[in-house]
Order: structure tokens, then C-alpha cells, then sequence
């Protein structure tokens, strides 16, 4: 099937690695141009490098309220359209309400939250019918996750602006999607699952726990969020789909 993402151009946050850039790997091979960010310069251009010449890395914090009109002017500078964009950003501290101190709150919802609200709003200002604004989320939206208070707490509200978001630009034409992503093997998952002491039983427990039985693989999220970015799911909005092996206990 036909996307129809060639010569589209897709800014995607937080996509140096990990779930970011495993999207941003299935957009750049169908076609698609890409403006990749992550905090670290190097690693950013390193990724676009990899991606190919239809990809452009650069260094920006999505909680720096310049970041979202920087990314969108380069995204326009370079390819010479904008078409739409995924605001994905590293998890926040595992902690439990007891653990996480206000620093840490607060340092999450400039980044997580707050960061990905602007990146949404400034975008949905210049994108035109046929655009769409996509959210990195996690499985938090709808079943908290042990040991992961901040995100809990943050994502589930992410999620219910993205809906809004998607009601308030639907006549415009232009899509607002998230999704969900349940354990997929990124450096991310990686980390939390050694916080137990044993990584390994750990997988393999939570692994049983899964319908699929497995972990997903990075480029199986990659495939499903680029097909939601695409115009092949022009009539898909306000969904938050779960990448999760139908481990969500819920329709």
C-alpha cells in the first residue's frame, strides 16, 4: 500500500533514538523528508546521517519555548514544506509519589508535558488541511504503570489535550493522533527493567504477561506511528493507539 508520504516533510522530536527515530526510519524509507531532533547536537546529525540525504539532524530541548519554531523554520528552510510533526520525548525519572521530588516534577512537565503542548500548538499554526500532529505516549495513558508515578501522572493529561486538540482542528483539515507504546526493546526499556536487579527475569516475566508473548521491536512502532502520520490515514483522529502486543486489559 501506497502511503503517500513521498515528499512529505515531518519534523519528529526526541528522535535521535529510540522510538523517535524508528519512525523517523520508516518515514525517510517511503519517501518521506525528516527533521530530527535531540538534546545532543551530535548524536542528531549522527542519526540524519544514517537516515540519508532526505534527513536533517539538529541539537533543541523540547522544553526551550524557541524549539518548536526553530524545528518547523528548518523543517521550511530546507525542503521547503511542513506537513507535520512527532513530539516524542524521554521518559520522565521512575520514582514512586514517595521518591520524586519537585525538581523532578517539575523539570518533566516543562519537558513532557508543557514542551509538547507548545510544539503542538505552534504547529498546528502553520500546518494547512492535510497536516498532522502526533504524540509519543506510553501505556500510562491508560493503565498506570508501576514505578513510573511521573509519567501517570503527566501522559493521561497529555493525552485528553491531544483530544481536545484534535476536535479544535478538525474542521481546519488537520489530524491530531498519539500512541501508546506498551514494552518495546529501546534503550529505554532496557533500563527500567535492570532497575529490578535482574533484567533478564524480569523480561521474561513481563514478557509472559503479553498476549504476543514478546517485546515489540523498535521498527514495529516505527511502522504503525508512520502509518498514523500518513495521508493514508486521512480519516484517523483523536486516537491514541496502543503499541503494546494487546497487553492494554481494555478494547
Amino acid at each position: 500500500m501506497d502511503l503517500g508520504l513521498k515528499d512529505r516533510v515531518y519534523v519528529l522530536t526526541g528522535a535521535s533514538r529510540g522510538l523517535g527515530f524508528a519512525t523517523a526510519r520508516e518515514l525517510a524509507a517511503d519517501g518521506a523528508r525528516v527533521v530530527v531532533s535531540g538534546r545532543d547536537e551530535k548524536t542528531a546529525q549522527e542519526a540524519a546521517r544514517e537516515l540519508g540525504p532526505g534527513a536533517v539532524g539538529v541539537g533543541a530541548d523540547n522544553a526551550d519555548p524557541t524549539t518548536a519554531a526553530r524545528l518547523i523554520g528548518l523543517a521550511r528552510e530546507r525542503f521547503g514544506r511542513f506537513d507535520g510533526i512527532l513530539v516524542s520525548v524521554g521518559g520522565p525519572p521512575p520514582g514512586s509519589a514517595a521518591d520524586n521530588d519537585d525538581a523532578q516534577w517539575q523539570a518533566a512537565f516543562e519537558s513532557v508535558f508543557l514542551g509538547a503542548v507548545r510544539l503542538a500548538r505552534t504547529a498546528a499554526q502553520e500546518l494547512s488541511e492535510g497536516g498532522v500532529i502526533g504524540f509519543v505516549l506510553s501505556a500510562s495513558v491508560h493503565e498506570p504503570i508501576p514505578g513510573l508515578t511521573i509519567s501517570n501522572g503527566l501522559r493521561p493529561g497529555l493525552a485528553g489535550f491531544a483530544k481536545s486538540l484534535s476536535v479544535e482542528l478538525g474542521p481546519r483539515g488537520i489530524r491530531v493522533v498519539g500512541l501508546a507504546p506498551g514494552r518495546i526493546e529501546t534503550d529505554r526499556m532496557r533500563e527500567l527493567d535492570a532497575l529490578s536487579g535482574d533484567a533478564e527475569v524480569t523480561r521474561a516475566r513481563r514478557s509472559a504477561s503479553i498476549p504476543l508473548g514478546r517485546y515489540g521491536a523498535p521498527q514495529e512502532f516505527g511502522k504503525a506511528a508512520a502509518f498514523l502520520l500518513s495521508p493514508a490515514a486521512s480519516y484517523l483522529t483523536g486516537v491514541m493507539l496502543p503499541v503494546d502486543g494487546g497487553a492494554r486489559h481494555g478494547f
